[in-house]
């Protein structure tokens, strides 16, 4: 469902920052507005097809990348889709719960369903094991795509392999600034570069957790993929390092940073962000320039994680904001 995605240097931001800031575009890997839950979806439908699957189940935000690119794996694959959209963002227009990735779920023809708390993944879980258990009833075969910890992270093998690419393409980067959401992206880059020996500092901005709640996750993100590939977990560990100075007032919601950022992207690079990943990431990225953790001359890699659609779910707090 992907290959390869461009690696460009952002010269006219690298200019203002003085440093070497090139965009790892990884909202260009196709699949109805690319985006980085393809490269996860690759291993988890892969391994629904060996299970002989018929439809997925999968849990996500109302405006969420995932599920919206879950909904098109399916189809691609001929597979059926049950999406389940948790209430995570509060107090949100009624442009978040009828356009952007909403609205692409619905002309993909997906079933939606909804559940009521942002924080309970192991009940969201459940929920979608019930409904996967009324499908069997009627001879269908599902495959549940979980947000629990307690299950193999096969999505972020989809990021090791990421990172052995962008190695690849540039070996001699000092650092990669990545969102730090559910963990896979973050964890399966720097396992991936760790993996290939890179020495580069991997930073991963919090766009749903703290800093000391996203640290713990990220070791047992860390933990369960490297009992996944028998490696040894200790070493990838030692490397967490999450920002979350971009992250308030929380998870799906935009600040003055955000808005700043995405607008400065846009206006000096006409390249587009995502207000819930993207924008942040950047905004961290532009405060860890301020805190001189990014010094002066260094090559760093920005990953746009793609999430374009949900800009339209953000009309009401993206115009006129208090940027």
């Amino acid at each position: 469902m992907s290959g390869p995605t461009p690696l460009v240097r952002l010269d006219n931001i690298s200019a203002e920052l003085d440093i070497d800031l090139w965009l790892k575009r990884d909202d260009l890997t196709g699949l109805s507005f690319g985006g980085n839950k393809t490269r996860q979806l690759e291993f988890y439908l892969g391994d629904a097809q060996q299970k002989g699957a018929d439809t997925i189940l999968i849990t996500g935000a109302v405006q969420s990348n995932f599920v919206r690119s879950a909904a098109s794996a399916a189809a691609k694959l001929g597979m059926q889709s049950v999406l389940q959209l948790e209430e995570r963002v509060p107090d949100m227009g009624s442009e978040y719960y009828v356009s952007g990735n909403v609205l692409l779920a619905q002309i993909l023809g997906a079933e939606q369903m909804s559940y009521p708390e942002g924080e309970d993944e192991s009940g969201a879980d459940a929920a979608l094991h019930s409904r996967a258990d009324e499908l069997k009833a009627q001879g269908r075969k599902p495959y549940v795509i979980h947000l629990g910890l307690n299950h193999p992270p096969l999505g972020a093998l989809g990021y090791v392999v990421a990172g052995q690419e962008l190695y690849q393409q540039m070996p001699d980067f000092d650092a990669v600034v990545v969102p730090s959401g559910s963990g896979a992206t973050h964890g399966g880059l720097l396992t991936g570069l760790a993996l290939e020996e890179s020495v580069a500092s991997v930073f991963g901005i919090c766009v749903r957790r703290d800093r000391e709640q996203q640290k713990a996750r990220m070791k047992t993100v860390l933990q369960n993929l490297a009992d996944l590939l028998e490696i040894d977990a200790g070493f990838l560990q030692d490397r967490i390092d999450v920002w979350d100075e971009a992250l308030p007032p929380g998870y799906g919601k935009v600040n003055a940073k955000t808005c700043a950022a995405l607008e400065k992207m846009a206006r000096t690079e006409g390249v587009f962000l995502d207000p819930v990943y993207s924008a942040k990431t950047f905004a961290g990225l532009l405060h860890l320039v301020e805190r001189g953790k990014i010094k002066p001359g260094e090559k760093v890699v920005l990953l746009h994680t793609g999430g374009l659609p949900a800009l339209f779910g953000y009309q009401k707090e993206l115009v006129g904001n208090p940027a």
